[in-house]
């Protein structure tokens, strides 16, 4: 029997220290695989002990089945947990491991068929009368999966199980996986911080930071359409290019975004994405531009809706199969906390005064609330009031990042380090967020009124 998982609101805090759950909110379907992907520390491995019972809910509640699961013990949830360290005992065979959970149920009963089937199940039969020191690491995962499989419970919890595996064979065992949930049709819940195991099993991906649920989505649609800069730049390899930039939108004239030293004219008539971008003329914003969405070749070779940079080359990354191209393109990069190292402040003034064109006290406070829930998801440079006001460029700006743009090509195209490269961008593919780091291009699922 498979159950429905469900979390409302639930928080999870150690002390006096800061949360390290904060109202974490999803519900799970009856043999549904979901992720829960985030970088290190951000508390998707609590959220799990919590699902398993083996944490208890400091606020919130807890449904199986939609029934109150808080109070309930370990053992009483019926959920079976396989963990990153495989976790057997040394001392028992591992047909003794893979049984132990179900001597604990029922020490009478004879459970060598059940053993001999979840064995064979996951092709370790010749394997279950050795210790498991005597195993490589796949296949001591293997008997610790089939530890969690004999006891047929209602839900598998993964904490990160193949981290401790080579390349190759996470590959091979996260294509098993895939395979034997399909099969057992368990709710399973997965953690992991490798996006491309979140990409490949789950049915949808919960992306988490800071102990906050950012965005909850099937695959296609996490890479596709994600809600903020940090699920961008955490989904896809190599990593979305994430570009500082300032909207130019004159009462007459073409509209385009400032990089710096160049500039995306949109195309006219403008799309119902970009016209909304007129409403933040002046205002930082993000750009965002995958690998995929960029590509060299002279203006002359423009499809519609591609338009022309320029880039310097770096340096070339030959990955066999295609190689990355890092460009300067004279932009500067937006930096991402708990991706990489914020920049250092300069202790910049701060305005208290809204110029023209500039942030108002709505877009402010907007702001602050956002910041409650899950703290600043972009960290920009403080533009001068010439570039907030109009969009262009000042000469007292910051020396600008070596590489600021990566872009795919095939293993034959022959690049000079040094040299200067045309590039054609396909706006179809721009995503644009504002200065808090939410995506307003393409439009959001949900647009807000002004009564919000």
């Amino acid at each position: 029997m498979t159950r429905a998982i469900i979390l409302n609101n639930v928080s999870k805090a150690y002390g006096r220290s800061s949360r390290a759950v904060d109202r974490f909110s999803l519900s799970i379907d009856p043999g549904e695989f979901v992720v829960l992907l985030g970088p290190s520390g951000c508390g998707k491995s609590t959220v799990l002990r919590m699902i398993a019972g083996l944490e208890d809910v400091t606020e919130g509640e807890i449904l199986l089945d939609g029934e109150p699961a808080n109070h309930l013990t370990p053992r009483e949830r019926s959920m079976a947990m396989v963990f990153q360290n495989f976790a057997l005992y040394p001392t028992m065979t591992n047909r003794a491991n893979i049984g132990f959970p179900l001597k604990l149920e029922n020490p009478r009963q004879d459970h060598s068929a059940r053993i001999e089937n979840t064995a064979r199940m996951l092709g370790i039969e010749s394997v279950l009368d050795r210790l498991p020191g005597q195993l490589s690491g796949g296949e001591r995962q293997r008997v610790a999966m089939g530890r969690a499989i004999s006891r047929q419970p209602s839900a598998f919890l993964m904490d990160e199980p193949l981290s401790n595996l080579d390349a190759k064979l996470r590959n091979h065992l996260r294509a098993e996986i895939s395979q034997l949930t399909k099969e057992l049709g368990v709710t399973t819940v997965y953690v992991t911080h490798d996006q491309a195991e979140a990409m490949s099993l789950g049915h949808r991906v919960a992306v988490m930071r800071g102990g906050v649920l950012q965005q909850v989505s099937p695959p296609r649609e996490v890479y596709a359409l994600p809600e903020n800069v940090f699920v961008a730049a955490f989904i896809g390899t190599p990593r979305i290019n994430l570009l500082q930039a300032v909207v130019h939108a004159p009462l007459e004239g073409r509209m385009s975004i400032d990089l710096g030293r160049q500039r995306l004219p949109l195309p006219e008539p403008l799309s119902p994405d970009h016209q909304l971008l007129r409403i933040q003329q002046g205002r930082r914003i993000i750009v965002g531009l995958r690998s995929e969405a960029v590509r060299i070749a002279p203006p002359s070779q423009a499809r519609p809706g591609e338009v022309a940079l320029s880039g310097i080359v770096e340096h070339v990354e030959y990955q066999g199969h295609e190689a990355l191209v890092h460009l300067n393109t004279g932009s500067r990069p937006a930096v991402v906390p708990d991706l990489e190292s914020a920049r250092p402040d300069r202790g910049a003034p701060r305005r208290r005064h809204t110029t023209a064109g500039g942030v108002g006290v709505l877009e402010r406070l907007k702001g602050r609330a956002a910041g409650y829930l899950s703290g600043p998801v972009a960290v920009l440079d403080e533009p001068s009031s010439e570039a907030a006001t109009s969009g262009a460029r000042s000469p007292d700006r910051p020396a600008v990042t070596a590489s600021d743009l990566v872009v795919r090509t095939g293993p034959d195209m022959r690049l000079r380090t040094g040299g200067q490269v045309p590039l054609l961008v396909d706006l179809a593919h721009l995503y644009v967020f504002d200065h808090h780091g939410r995506r307003i291009c393409p439009l959001p699922k949900d647009v807000p009124g002004l009564d919000m």
